[in-house]
């Protein structure tokens, strides 16, 4: 089975996110996190360099793109993941079938490309948290990442979401 456009999706998307996910890290440090001593500011610095290394966006979407037109089995594959997390969420599920409707229009895809490949990115997020992730944290993502209930900045999540469950989940344990 092909898995070309999974990575191909997979790889900018991460790429773009360590930019923001290092600002955010830093923030979190404050005066901290500025200093050279901390190693945060290499990170900060170098987070760009990752987009370059693996290629632009546009370069990556066209990279999509072609290998949906050159594999036929392409987006089988990938369809074939994405359907593993169905029937969990029907945001999930909602996002899927939308998505497949976005992909089967022919009509100025290379236009869409950047966009397509960064919903294709959201769905395989998705399906891997509706398959193996923590419940809270799979209704906070398709809440604010595919059902658009939520801000671009990490932590702008609706009410309603189990905030505590997802912190708990991540705090450090004290042995």
């Amino acid at each position: 089975m092909p898995t070309e456009p999974l990575i191909v999706v997979r790889v900018p998307w991460i790429c773009k996110h360590a930019v923001w996910s290092v600002a955010e890290a830093l923030e979190c440090l404050g005066g901290n996190g500025y200093v050279e001593e901390s190693g945060m500011p290499r990170l900060y610095r170098e987070a760009p360099l990752n987009s370059i290394w693996e290629g632009s966006g546009n370069v990556n979407s066209l990279d999509v793109l072609r290998a949906m037109a050159r594999m036929p089995g392409a987006m089988d594959a990938f369809f074939a993941e994405l359907e593993l997390g169905l029937r969990v969420d029907a945001r999930f599920d909602a996002y899927v079938a939308t998505l497949r409707g976005e992909l089967a229009q022919a009509d100025e895809i290379a236009h869409r490309a950047r966009r397509l490949v960064e919903r294709m990115a959201l769905a395989l997020q998705g399906a891997l948290l509706m398959r193996h992730g923590e419940p809270a944290v799979a209704d906070a993502f398709c809440a604010s990442r595919l059902a658009g209930n939520g801000g671009r900045a990490h932590g702008t999540l609706p009410v309603g979401i189990d905030v505590r469950r997802i912190v708990e989940r991540h705090a450090p344990r004290v042995s």
